[in-house]
């Protein structure tokens, strides 16, 4: 009898999936509603009386019901990129030389995709079953929101074939405008404010509490993306199309281009076509379509250099610009504001937008009580990018730049060649102040759980903390008795300062918010360096002879050391314990064998992959570029590599070896 229970049981979750596929992803559906409504019932009464055949993946598991009140934060396995954009035919032609510099050859295909607008998600497959889903963060790390996203009913909880026994898909979690409609007339009938736009209406559904409540939102996932290690196919194209076959909703508009001229015809048909279709989608992303192009290529510090993102001309309206105010940020540099007549733009209503500095109002001729052209920077930041003389006032006067911080009256400075105009009281202006330690607490750098921007200036406020360092000297007690907090609040803090004392020295290093010092930047003079001691003795000309460090970042960096106010800081975060040098774990296997020689890595490899060969150069003090020049000490050839590079690397008398001769160099 348990048997045949077992066999009932299996046989409805796979006729479920059956048609939940056909519905969501194929859009063909081939069943009733009321019928797949009984057959779901009866496997719920079923799988309710015999909870031993629980399965996570079964149909019944997508209803919701699960309460999440704190999500978990993820760190991504594969970071998740951003896309460099660009907004002109020519910027593409500039991008495909580039590509066709670095790959040596002017063979390459491509894949144009739509842009999606929705809220990016990371989705995790192991033995084909869903594992788990990410929110993309900061890139590096996000929010598990795995219950949420089990509602969606596009997502395969289960593949419906063989694919790939572990891998990342990553796409957009949308909301159609029909269902975003509906909800909006539902609120409207009920006297409820409508949401603003779908695509904000869609992310923060991603963090509802309660998973029945995303379960009745008419969410939907669009995926682009496989991410795996040493992935069975050749293309990018490929990828996608068995991905679709086993039950992912891989988006229709998608087409392979021989050219960039196939790319340009993509790109003009959409401009137009993207009105009728039933999701938001604000341009193009074009992707090199042969994974181990794509490989060679790599990625800047920000952004894969073999896809970039061709964003449709943006929405314009024109508004008052009734007032421009000045926001002074964490590292001084001012910023004038335009504050408008609200007014409705991409979906958003506007109200503010940034004016730039003092040579963009004065080119663009910018006044108080104008009427003004607005646009979204890449549909996100508004910006003001032009004036309707038509419309001036006859009494309008020329906008004379502020002259003093706003925010603590000290007079501004601009040095020669800079756009920005800088409050020099770095260590007096509050704004700088509790700019520098919300800085320091957010997530790229010291991550401190508990803290955010508005508790940060509470603390400022009531005089708890004046600098960063002030941090580690918090004690419950002080922090329970201030508005909005309790006991747990006070412990979370304290509890999350603590725990930032184990964060490696390069995020230390990103914290202390030394003027042009990046993330990027921060790995590599921590790796250079080794220790905060190191750094700060530093010489000007020793800082310039780094890898990639120029005048500006060395004469920062030399200010920030010899500033007495940083000196006590750093040896006060000595003293709590932070990691100020490179832990002896990270420092093992690293070598200076191969320091001063530059490599170019090129064609497929067998003993390591690609991002090994590029570790083990750097780890052993090599540097790796993405192209050949008389500074290139050895080209690392694989199979497959592009005929154009050997050419080159033998034209300028470039040493040419193999993997075994490299791994033989490092022996």
């Amino acid at each position: 009898m348990s048997n045949k229970i077992k066999d009932k049981i299996t046989e409805l979750r796979e006729e479920l999936r059956l048609h939940n596929y056909n519905y969501y992803v194929l859009d063909n559906a081939t069943i009733t509603d009321f019928d797949f409504d009984i057959k779901l019932k009866e496997l719920q009464t079923l799988e309710q009386e015999n909870p031993q055949y629980f399965d996570a993946t079964s149909p019944t598991q997508r209803v919701g019901g699960q309460i999440t009140k704190n999500f978990k934060t993820v760190v991504h396995k594969n970071r998740m990129y951003s896309l460099d954009n660009s907004y002109s035919i020519e910027d593409l032609n500039d991008w495909e030389k580039r590509i066709q510099k670095n790959l040596g050859t002017q063979n390459t295909e491509y894949t144009c995709e739509l842009k999606y607008d929705g809220a990016s998600i990371n989705l995790s497959y192991e033995n084909g079953k869903l594992l788990s889903a990410v929110t993309r963060g900061d890139g590096f790390q996000g929010d598990d929101v795995t219950e949420n996203i089990k509602t969606i009913k596009s997502i395969p909880l289960q593949l419906k074939g063989d694919f790939i026994d572990a891998f990342e898909i990553r796409g957009e979690i949308i909301l159609p405008l029909d269902g975003f409609n509906k909800m909006n007339e539902k609120r409207i009938k009920n006297n409820e404010e409508p949401y603003r736009n779908p695509r904000n209406t869609a992310s923060g559904s991603l963090k509802l509490q309660d998973s029945a409540e995303v379960a009745k939102r008419p969410l939907d996932c669009l995926l682009y993306h496989v991410v795996g290690n040493k992935l069975p196919f050749s293309t990018h194209y490929e990828t996608l199309e068995k991905a679709r076959q086993v039950g992912f909703k891989i988006p229709k508009a998608i087409q392979m281009c021989k050219n960039i001229d196939e790319v340009f015809k993509f790109i003009n048909y959409w401009d137009v076509e993207r009105h009728n279709l039933p999701y938001e989608t604000d341009g193009v992303v074009i992707k090199v379509n042969n994974l181990h192009q794509q490989e060679e290529l790599g990625f800047t510090a920000k952004a894969p250099r073999w896809a970039i993102a061709y964003k449709f001309k943006t929405e314009q309206v024109s508004t008052v610009l009734n007032k421009i105010t000045y926001q002074v940020g964490r590292t001084g540099a001012i910023t004038p504001v335009a504050n408008l007549a609200p007014v409705q733009l991409a979906g958003t209503t506007v109200k503010r937008a940034s004016l730039h500095n003092a040579d963009q109002i004065q080119k663009l001729d910018i006044r108080e009580n104008d009427t003004v052209f607005v646009e979204k920077g890449g549909e996100i930041i508004p910006k003001v990018v032009g004036v309707d003389f038509s419309k001036r006032p006859v009494d309008s006067v020329p906008t004379n730049y502020a002259t003093n911080c706003p925010d603590c009256n000290t007079q501004l400075v601009r040095k020669e060649g800079d756009a920005k105009h800088y409050c020099p009281n770095e260590f007096g202006c509050p704004t700088q102040i509790t700019g520098r330690i919300q800085h320091f607490i957010s997530r790229k750098a010291m991550n401190i759980d508990g803290l955010g921007a508005e508790t940060v200036e509470l603390l400022f406020k009531e005089g708890l903390i004046h600098n960063y360092a002030d941090l580690y000297e918090l004690r419950e007690e002080q922090i329970i008795p201030l508005e909005r907090m309790a006991e747990k609040s006070a412990k979370n803090i304290v509890e999350g300062i603590e725990n930032s004392k184990k964060v490696p020295f390069e995020k230390v290093l990103f914290a202390l918010g030394i003027r042009f010092v990046g993330e990027t930047v921060a790995k590599k003079l921590a790796k250079h360096y080794k220790s905060i001691d190191n750094l700060m003795t530093a010489t000007f000309e020793n800082l310039i002879s780094v890898d990639e460090i120029g005048e500006r970042i060395a004469q920062s960096i030399v200010d920030f050391s010899t500033d007495l106010s940083t000196i006590q800081y750093i040896e006060r975060l000595k003293k709590y314990g932070l990691q100020l040098e490179l832990s002896a774990e990270s420092q093992a296997n690293q070598t200076d064998k191969l320091q001063g020689k530059v490599f170019v890595v090129s064609g497929v490899f067998h003993k390591m992959s690609r991002n090994e060969l590029k570790k083990a150069i750097e780890d052993n003090g090599g540097k790796v570029s993405s192209s050949i020049s008389k500074k290139t000490s050895y080209l690392i050839a694989g199979e497959k590599m592009g005929p154009s590079k050997r050419t080159k690397a033998e034209a300028l008398e470039v040493p040419i070896i193999s993997e075994d001769d490299f791994l033989e160099m490092l022996a």
